[in-house]
């Protein structure tokens, strides 16, 4: 069953489940502040698209019937007729709760309203809603197209109606999803790179060993797909700052608090690979 879908936010996350959720035959309304933000957004997807028919893991046809699902907006009020909206805003509470209240004042009674929160309390975004059991987390991993998971979060009043409609279109779109029955911040899958990236960094940055070190260590000794600082370069250094940040801040708990590293690099400019350079440098 196809079912038209609304996105918050044309950037990476944003683009990438429009992206799939077209692929995958769903409409979809996809809205940013500004008409730029939008076509960068959609130039994304398209290069996105081409390497899958470059790669004949998709046709041409179906690519281009993919673009065609996928239509714009920068106002609130198209997303009216949703029935499933999913925010992929700045992970910061105040940007996220704002989303939320105009989606509570804009979509119909039984719209699910979901965020790709990587590490925020699905409850605190829930809180600004006369519909806290339709709020649920669908958390999606970067890049959208390629990753195979989806965390879904249970908010402290989510329902299990909710829950169930967030599986069914993660799984619509090829997903593999995992629960998270009680909302701690950082969930499941943010609590534990968030452990391992704070641990590497100390590591780099005490001299114990370097960057490279690390990462190979976590590969060929864990058997991890790549090491975690190639993770925080891919995802994004201000991205699992702000992550790690925001669990420190729920939690207290000393093991999540940010390397000085971490926000140095971030305040520097130093993002990963969108910017060319982080723990490593990459061409651009």
């Amino acid at each position: 069953m196809t079912i038209k879908l609304a996105v918050v936010g044309a950037g990476l996350m944003g683009g990438g489940i429009a992206q799939v959720a077209a692929v995958a035959g769903h409409e979809v309304v996809l809205r940013d502040v500004t008409n730029e933000a939008l076509e960068r957004g959609l130039e994304a997807i398209s290069t996105s698209l081409n390497r899958f028919v470059a790669k004949d893991k998709l046709t041409a046809e179906a690519a281009e019937q993919a673009r065609a699902r996928i239509t714009t907006t920068t106002e609130y009020e198209a997303f009216a007729d949703a029935d499933l909206v999913i925010e992929a805003v700045f992970e910061r509470i105040e940007v996220k709760q704002e989303v939320f209240r105009e989606l509570d004042r804009v979509c119909k009674p039984d719209a699910v309203l979901a965020s790709n929160t990587s590490a925020i309390p699905i409850t605190a975004i829930a809180a600004v809603t006369e519909r806290p059991e339709a709020v649920v987390g669908t958390h999606f991993f970067s890049p959208v197209p390629m990753m195979a998971l989806c965390e879904l979060v249970r908010g402290y009043k989510t329902s299990d109606e909710t829950l169930a409609s967030a599986r069914s279109f993660a799984e619509s779109v090829g997903k593999t999803c995992v629960v998270v029955n009680r909302d701690v911040a950082g969930f499941v899958t943010t609590r534990l790179i968030s452990a391992l990236v704070v641990e590497a960094i100390k590591l780099v940055e005490s001299g114990v060993a370097s960057a490279e070190d690390v990462d190979t260590a976590c590969r060929l000794g864990f058997g991890h797909p790549m090491g975690p600082l190639t993770t925080v370069d891919l995802t994004g250094v201000d991205i699992l700052r702000n992550a790690t940040m925001n669990i420190y801040e729920e939690t207290a708990d000393e093991k999540f608090f940010p390397p000085e590293t971490l926000t140095r690099m971030v305040a520097a400019g130093d993002l990963g690979r969108k910017t060319g350079k982080g723990f490593y440098t990459y061409d651009r």
